[in-house]
């Protein structure tokens, strides 16, 4: 029993005979033959061994240890499940973010479309004698004329966008 406890708990620990022997200051055969149940640690090895491998001595001595990677293993899926779900619930939220802004944006386009319908080109008609006038007319202008030309390529974008991000 000892042998086959010293065994699973080495493996545990992710020790190598080699490892556990020079933590010992033995050679490894005699860890070996330990494990094949071929020799048996006197009293003071077996608690240097206890401590090595951070285990009573009870549980080197006592009942079989079974191994429990199957159980790491199941723990390590079930926390990468919530993991991977709640990814998966950040990346909706995002996408549904995305989703309205691209709405908004949309809107925003065609708002300012409307207005500048509506206002047909005010600063057509200003005095332009007076410097700041002149600045903010030209500035309008400006914007005005970027305006038209980059928003309908930019409203296919977002519409797009609206299209790709609903699903």
């Amino acid at each position: 029993m000892l042998n086959e406890n010293m065994k699973t708990i080495r493996k545990s620990k992710g020790l190598s005979q080699q490892e556990l022997a020079v933590r010992l200051n033995i050679v490894r055969q005699t860890v070996s033959k330990w494990e094949q149940g071929l020799s048996v640690p006197d009293s003071d090895m077996l608690i240097s061994l206890s401590k090595v491998l951070e285990t009573p001595v009870s549980t080197l001595l006592g009942e079989t240890v079974t191994e429990t990677e199957t159980d790491a293993l199941k723990a390590i899926s079930e926390k990468l499940e919530v993991i991977n779900l709640q990814l998966a619930q950040r990346k909706t939220a995002r996408r549904r973010v995305i989703h309205w802004l691209l709405i908004l944006l949309c809107v925003s386009i065609v708002f300012v479309f409307a207005i500048l319908l509506v206002l047909e080109s005010p600063y057509l008609g200003w005095n332009y004698s007076d410097p700041e006038t002149a600045v903010f007319g030209a500035a309008f202008h400006l914007f005005e004329w970027l305006f038209v030309r980059t928003a309908p390529m930019l409203l296919i974008g977002v519409i797009i966008g609206i299209f790709l991000t609903s699903a």
